[in-house]
């Protein structure tokens, strides 16, 4: 059993999330006596406004949304790395004259060129068609999907040195700023409570969470997870559909 955990961050979906994106009501008791026992619980995700319709607040210590733009403790904002509006329009201008399908998120809203897809419900719920010609907002997220290797060539040859682009298991593409990642936000979040990186277990599955589970004392991937994720983590737990990361959690963490 490990006795130096402090705090245990987990991504959502493919990870804490069934595949119906439920959260079982084992992990929540097994999440809910860890809280008991002094140890922190986050989560870090790249959904926005839409993690907390999925993860109850509750369970949470801190959020860190939109794959580490913004990090919060009690809904107080203590990181936030934004793409500015100067730097984002020319990109959305040039993937809409592309033909791209192009979204830009900023506080709970998604700014987009097209009509968002039934399927997308859960998570995109609030959303506008724009003229990106005048649109004049900051982006914590630009997101776009099913690209092309030459759409892919087009995007980033677009980005400046500040912006970087990751594409996710369900053939998401997510623009960010360069600081807007899962391990720098939570290295925020655990100086504000003076926990070490050794003392931080963090649970993945998708190529947007290698930089975390690279980055704490102890990475755990999902049965599930890809490959990739797999080979920078220190264990593989069970699937998420299985309650893996929660009978991980019993074994080697509360020793049940």
């Amino acid at each position: 059993m490990m006795h130096s955990v402090k705090i245990i961050i987990l991504d959502l979906d493919g990870t804490l999330l069934r595949t119906d994106k439920t959260i079982s009501e084992r992990t929540k008791n097994v999440l809910r006596r860890c809280r008991e026992a002094g140890i922190k619980v986050a989560y870090a995700t790249g959904r926005g406004g839409s993690a907390e319709k999925v993860a109850p607040s509750e369970l949470f210590d801190g959020k860190i949304t939109m794959n580490g733009a913004v990090a919060k403790v009690d809904d107080r904002v203590i990181y936030e790395r934004l793409i500015p509006m100067e730097v984002a329009k020319p990109i959305l201008m040039a993937c809409d004259r592309r033909g791209l399908n192009i979204t830009s998120e900023m506080s709970g809203m998604h700014y987009t060129n097209y009509m968002i897809p039934e399927e997308w419900a859960d998570v995109v719920t609030n959303y506008e068609m724009v003229d990106f010609s005048k649109h004049n907002k900051d982006a914590e997220k630009i997101y776009t999907y099913n690209l092309t290797p030459e759409d892919i060539t087009f995007i980033e040859k677009l980005l400046p040195d500040d912006l970087y682009m990751v594409m996710a298991i369900d053939g998401l593409s997510m623009i960010m700023h360069k600081d807007a990642t899962k391990s720098k936000a939570v290295s925020e979040l655990v100086q504000l409570w003076s926990i070490e990186k050794s003392e931080i277990v963090a649970f993945g599955d998708d190529l947007n969470d290698i930089d975390l589970l690279s980055y704490v004392g102890v990475g755990v991937a999902m049965e599930n997870a890809l490959d990739k994720v797999k080979s920078v983590s220190n264990y593989v737990c069970g699937s998420n559909d299985e309650d893996g990361l929660a009978e991980w959690i019993l074994q080697n963490v509360l020793g049940r």
